[in-house]
């Protein structure tokens, strides 16, 4: 690293930062990246440096961070300004996953394009952010970008219209970026659109005919079963009536996720192994797994769910160690705060559908108590761009530093990777 990584790295400490991370997804709804969010976090929100020297000094501080853990199997987006793409940060990315996203306003000088040019020469791809008309640089860095990013939020439909044919000329892949509605995500799919990225997925959108699945229906009714006093044996018996449900049962809780050594072979063991609480767990997962291996809209959900509903028991389990029961109940909150999504429901209805203890109702509800808050840093951390202002008092009042969170997420996010293989 040189003087100058160095110099900012020590302006810059790595503990004032936390990520966020953004699904960017394809035509068929399915994840092709994440867009990864560096943020400076100082305590006035009005003093926030450049997000993008964020990103340069997270990257030099932590080579040990691992990207690949926090992107998959994905591609990852990360936002570069010309001081980034002079530095020297690059040796600590995975070059065959990564594409850099040029951000608004950096001028196509001749060293800059002979630096793209040369760090594309190296394996990476670029992207251009936050494209609003065709201007003369963006003209002239057009021969090395593979993607462009446009805005669906700040441009109407007409200039959509206009420029998106311009740049499909060119061969380029478009992203629509903030798409948060469905008729957004309809009207971008019109314009031939390759990428979407926003939360349109994870808003409830009531569907008309949807009906549940009759493998979510047997879950519905297992999750029943299990969190009531029924016997292991009637359990099993309502497993074992759905043969594929027990098979993708079987295979989810061999999961190394699950942390058994043993492997667990049967319906029966895995009751006895796994116990009511973590088989409810897996039975959770498995509703939204379920509409994921069918090909439809749902596996972006799926890995939005366990994400965060791992996140909230390892928060839980910072902030109450030795309180196993407090740890599993905000799993629970976190894989639940996004079925209203997954069916098209209210999340009133859902929990009158689902019996939930009223620590639960409240937080999936209004945001309130204990699990209420640590939802509610979750979901600030998601839509970071939303409510960026949210995320300092929320870890100030759970008394968590922001550097915990990122070791947190990162923990969440490698925990979810590894069981959405095997859930789908």
């Amino acid at each position: 690293m040189s003087h100058d990584s160095d110099l900012m790295a020590q302006q810059m400490p790595v503990r004032d930062f936390y990520l966020g991370r953004q699904p960017i997804l394809d035509r068929q709804q399915g994840l092709y990246g994440y867009e990864m969010l560096f943020r400076n976090a100082p305590v006035d929100v009005a003093e926030i440096d450049s997000d993008v020297a964020a990103t340069a000094t997270v990257i030099a501080h932590t080579a040990q961070l691992g990207l690949e853990k926090v992107i998959g199997d994905a591609h990852g987006f990360l936002n570069v300004d010309a001081e980034v793409l002079m530095s020297d940060i690059f040796v600590f990315l995975p070059r065959e996953r990564v594409v850099l996203e040029i951000v608004e306003g950096v001028a196509a000088s001749k060293c800059m394009l002979d630096r793209i040019a040369d760090l594309s020469a190296h394996g990476f791809r670029f992207a251009l952010d936050d494209v609003r008309i065709d201007a003369p640089d963006v003209q002239l860095l057009l021969p090395m970008i593979d993607y462009i990013k446009l805005d669906v939020r700040s441009m109407p439909l007409a200039s959509l219209t206009t420029l998106a044919p311009r740049f499909q000329r060119h061969h380029k892949k478009l992203i629509a970026e903030k798409v948060e509605t469905r008729e957004e995500f309809e009207a971008c799919l019109d314009l031939g659109f390759d990428y979407f990225q926003g939360y349109y997925f994870s808003r409830p959108a009531v569907i008309s005919g949807r009906k549940l699945s009759p493998s979510q229906l047997t879950v519905l009714e297992l999750m029943s079963l299990v969190t009531s006093d029924a016997d292991n044996i009637e359990i099993e018996r309502a497993v074992k009536r759905d043969v594929t449900l027990a098979f993708n049962l079987l295979r989810l809780v061999n999961t190394p996720a699950v942390g058994i050594r043993h492997r667990i072979d049967s319906v029966s063991q895995a009751v006895t192994i796994l116990g009511r609480r973590q088989l409810q767990r897996w039975l959770q997962i498995m509703l939204y797994a379920e509409p994921a291996r069918r090909g439809s809209s749902m596996s972006p959900l799926l890995l939005l769910a366990t994400t965060r509903g791992r996140l909230l028991e390892l928060l839980a389990q910072r902030l109450r160690p030795g309180q196993r029961n407090v740890a599993e109940i905000a799993f629970t909150v976190g894989i639940m705060s996004l079925m209203d999504a997954l069916f098209g429901t209210p999340m009133t209805v859902i929990v009158e559908q689902i019996p939930v203890i009223d620590e639960v109702a409240h937080a999936l509800l209004r945001r309130t108590g204990f699990f209420g808050d640590l939802l509610h840093l979750a979901e600030c951390i998601e839509r970071m761009e939303e409510c960026d202002d949210q995320v300092m008092p929320a870890l100030r009042e759970l008394a968590i530093s922001s550097e915990e969170l990122i070791e947190l997420e990162v923990a969440a996010f490698e925990w979810s990777d590894e069981v959405v293989r095997f859930a789908i």
